[in-house]
């Protein structure tokens, strides 16, 4: 079944706000393997010109993949989860996230197309801090692969 284009467009309210805590910054630097001192030390990062220990530009990631939810679980959408791959992944930073950061995001569905009966979506995550300042856009796509043909 293919994904309801006419959605392209929509906008899904913010998450609640997602508190960046030093602890999951340096869990996340050390599940990548980025040694990276700023993104645990916080001297460090101090000395880079940060207030705090800064997070691997991928750590957004676990709260824009999250909030995506949101769009996935849309039952106009159509979209049938146990289906689909992860495509591709970019962000376009403003700042870095910073431990202390109280983070929401906002995700807008911006483009559906099918190619060969796989249905390809982009989603664009905005991600803001408690002050309403933009920190990070990020964009997800997701490919639900077609269903095999019943013999």
């Amino acid at each position: 079944m293919a994904l309801d284009q006419s959605l392209v467009g929509r906008s899904y309210p913010p998450t609640s706000a997602y508190e960046v805590g030093r602890e999951k910054i340096r869990e996340f630097a050390e599940a990548v393997g980025d040694r990276n001192p700023a993104y645990t030390d916080q001297e460090a990062a101090k000395a880079l010109g940060h207030p705090d220990v800064i997070a691997p530009p991928t750590f957004v990631f676990t709260i824009t993949f999250k909030a995506a939810g949101m769009v996935v679980q849309d039952p106009q959408l159509g979209l049938d989860y146990s289906r689909v791959v992860h495509g591709d992944q970019k962000f376009a930073y403003t700042r870095p996230v910073r431990a202390g950061d109280r983070l929401s995001v906002t995700s807008t569905i911006e483009a559906i197309k099918s190619m060969a009966g796989n249905d390809i979506m982009d989603i664009r995550s905005e991600v803001h801090d408690e002050s309403g300042e933009h920190v990070v856009t990020a964009w997800m796509k997701l490919v639900a692969r077609a269903a095999a043909e019943e013999a």
